[in-house]
């Protein structure tokens, strides 16, 4: 079971910034999720809400900022909101990389800082996933490279379960902890899904995950998880791990 670090160690340092990044890196975790917004000035920037919050000067839409305007402001910690550039940076291909696309027009330019990955800070495309709850992006994700590995998030269990995914051509569905239940895991792993779910703190929601046998979570704390993932696989009998064995990630 991976352990993805939630925008960085969130529950550490401020979310989405190079302090929570840098932080899940010395945890080696085994990949980090962060959030992409499009500034006005066309530059992809890391972080969650479409309006930024708890400044001193009114309440600013991202969409609608530069990045100079961005960069003055403090988010926590006097950390500036990083472009994404300055994330794969310091990653710089150390784990796995989930990017979800928090806004519209966001594929294009996307794609052209993955490329800028490769040649610059020692990434694979196995390294990638792309993810969002706007499925029209990951459907525009694989029209334009059908290798690119994307993963179809949702916040509710539907009636055909995994279906939606599969008809993405998704690599994974990534489902909120408070809907996913064993029929569901099952249906994604039978269409050849893998299952990541969000978010995971508790000590109790691990051990739940784990039996319901999900491929991996999302945890704001990753230490807390992968020391109680390994205690569980401890207890097991050892094998090889088949997401690790079998991941094109």
């Amino acid at each position: 079971m991976l352990v993805f670090a939630h925008r960085g160690a969130s529950g550490h340092e401020p979310e989405n910034t190079l302090l929570a990044i840098e932080r899940a890196l010395a945890m080696q975790v085994d990949a980090i999720e962060v959030d992409v917004h499009l500034l006005a000035d066309g530059e992809l920037v890391v972080t969650h809400d479409r309006w930024l919050k708890n400044q001193p000067k009114a309440i600013k839409r991202i969409r609608d900022l530069s990045l100079a305007q961005i960069k003055s402001f403090d988010v926590g910690k006097g950390q500036a909101i990083p472009t994404l550039n300055e994330v794969l940076e310091c990653i710089n291909g150390q784990c796995l990389v989930n990017i979800e696309l928090k806004a519209e027009r966001t594929v294009i330019p996307l794609m052209k800082i993955m490329d800028e990955a490769f040649d610059k800070w020692n990434f694979q495309p196995s390294q990638f996933l792309l993810s969002s709850f706007n499925h029209h992006l990951l459907f525009e994700l694989k029209t334009l490279n059908s290798h690119v590995n994307t993963g179809a998030l949702t916040a509710s269990c539907p009636l055909d379960y995994a279906a939606f995914a599969k008809r993405l051509d998704a690599y994974s569905v990534h489902i909120d902890i408070d809907f996913v239940n064993q029929e569901f895991v099952n249906d994604a792993h039978e269409r050849g899904l893998k299952v990541f779910v969000y978010t995971v703190d508790n000590e109790e929601d691990i051990v739940e995950m784990h039996h319901l046998g999900v491929d991996g979570i999302f945890s704001n704390y990753p230490t807390r998880s992968l020391v109680k993932i390994a205690h569980l696989q401890s207890q097991q009998v050892p094998e090889l791990n088949p997401m690790l064995a079998n991941s094109n990630i």
